[in-house]
């Protein structure tokens, strides 16, 4: 698919990977609207400096764990762009609670990991769906984690929300074929996210040492796959791992 001109919705926009990704996007002539729940501010720098690649940018703030939220944010995007083609789930939150203490892991922790990780992603790919089908096509792709596909990461609510969100990725790939393409990223640790700034000192080091090539992924190697599962015509259903080869080394 031929991107440029396109309009996409960017969930987590101004955070550390999101703002690469909508920088990534802009430069190939993609409108970006920059969705956030927290730092207006931040939303606007984030916007301002997509605008300087010629494109058109704005943001606008949803919790994505709330439906009407989506909706309302969703009506808001089409009435500034005219039209919806893009979905980027990249929105998400995390917190430090190690496999071990059950008791931490709340139910309602639990139930927040769920809800802004996989249940948000879904409710944001719902109700995007019927807008692209306008245009007659779209592009989602959702950016999950190393710790859906092994046992790792910050808690075990966060790994399973995010190993369901790769299962989901395929199942919507399979529901809303042929015209809208649904992909997945997984990136291992990143440096610089909000998500990995919530990780204990010594997991970040860890995670980076027992990698194969001792760094953390790179948020541009993430953005640059981004892209290319928004322009692939043929790609669908697919999870793919960006964690510098952190898998196998375990």
């Amino acid at each position: 698919m031929d991107i440029k001109g396109k309009v996409a919705v960017v969930t987590g926009g101004n955070g550390g990977l999101g703002r690469r990704i909508s920088y990534a996007l802009a430069k190939n002539g993609v409108d970006v609207a920059i969705i956030f729940k927290e730092s207006d501010k931040e939303a606007e720098i984030v916007s301002e400096k997509v605008r300087s690649f010629g494109v058109n940018s704005f943001p606008f703030k949803c919790d994505i764990s709330n439906s009407k939220d989506i909706k309302s944010m969703l009506e808001a995007v089409e009435n500034k762009f005219h039209r919806l083609d893009i979905l980027i789930n990249n929105a998400a939150y995390n917190k430090w609670i190690p496999y071990s203490n059950l008791d931490k892991m709340t139910e309602n922790e639990w139930g927040k990991m769920l809800d802004i990780n996989l249940t948000g992603h879904f409710m944001c790919m719902k109700y995007s769906v019927p807008y692209m089908l306008k245009q007659g096509s779209g592009r989602i792709v959702n950016i999950s984690s190393v710790a859906g596909v092994a046992p790792t990461g910050s808690s075990i609510g966060y790994a399973v929300a995010k190993s369901a969100l790769n299962h989901l990725t395929k199942c919507m790939a399979v529901s809303v074929a042929p015209n809208i393409l649904v992909n997945c990223v997984a990136p291992g640790f990143l440096e610089g996210t909000r998500a990995t700034s919530n990780l204990e000192p010594s997991y970040r080091e860890k995670a980076k040492d027992k990698s194969l090539l001792k760094k953390a992924a790179d948020k541009n190697d993430v953005a640059d796959q981004v892209l290319t599962f928004c322009k692939t015509d043929t790609t669908t259903g697919q999870v793919l791992i960006l964690d510098s080869g952190r898998l196998l080394s375990y």
